[in-house]
């Protein structure tokens, strides 16, 4: 039953994953709205901040069938299409500070003959470490703290396949209560290291992220 060592790593695997797709689309989108004029702008701007307003648990029957219909329940490509998926919603901090980076430097490195791709990752990315620990962080956490999502779309019953939620979920069983409950006191503080230990690290630029794009939206 208790597949501590597995569960640990399917998650580990599924919150990597999402960590690097959500931080890519979640900086591109950001860097679009922000550094960007295009037709339209403004509409997706206000389009993204209403849906924004209702939960994602709305849509759980919708992506439960679109994804049978694709054949990806019950694999950990699925579930990461779903973390991933609506990421680029989450853009609103990361914008905010992107905002406070003085446009004439971009506009410098434009009258140089620098592309938008260029002005992006040589320009914009080394002056948001800060935003960009904030982000990275921020994607991990969602896969790793994750039930709902994950319990809907891996139900094969087949505790190897499980992330560690869904199998310390079902530790608190009636019938598995007695026996497993050391283990899953034990699990609840293995699951909290990871992210105490990016929190110690990443500290001082976490906080400087959430405060300097809370500056300007």
């Amino acid at each position: 039953m208790a597949q501590f060592p597995r569960w640990f790593t399917n998650t580990l695997v599924v919150a990597c994953f999402n960590c690097v797709i959500s931080t890519c689309f979640v900086l591109m989108v950001a860097y679009a709205l922000s550094c960007c004029r295009f037709k339209g702008r403004k509409l997706i701007q206000n389009l993204s901040v209403s849906v924004n307003l209702f939960p994602g648990v709305l849509a759980m029957i919708a992506v439960y069938f679109v994804l049978k219909y694709l054949n990806l329940t019950n694999s950990y490509a699925g579930l990461i299409m779903v973390y991933a998926g609506s990421s680029g919603l989450g853009y609103l901090i990361c914008k905010g500070f992107f905002d406070t980076i003085p446009i004439s430097l971009r506009e410098a490195a434009k009258l140089d003959g620098a592309s938008d791709a260029r002005v992006f990752f040589q320009v914009v990315l080394p002056m948001s470490k800060p935003i960009l620990v904030y982000t990275i962080i921020s994607s991990f956490m969602v896969p790793w703290t994750d039930f709902v999502m994950a319990k809907m779309i891996l139900n094969s019953g087949v505790s190897a396949d499980w992330t560690v939620a869904i199998g310390l979920y079902n530790m608190l069983q009636k019938t598995l209560i007695n026996n497993y409950f050391a283990l899953f006191c034990a699990g609840g503080v293995l699951v909290s290291i990871p992210i105490s230990i990016l929190f110690v690290i990443m500290q001082k630029f976490y906080v400087e992220g959430i405060t300097s794009g809370a500056d300007k939206g």
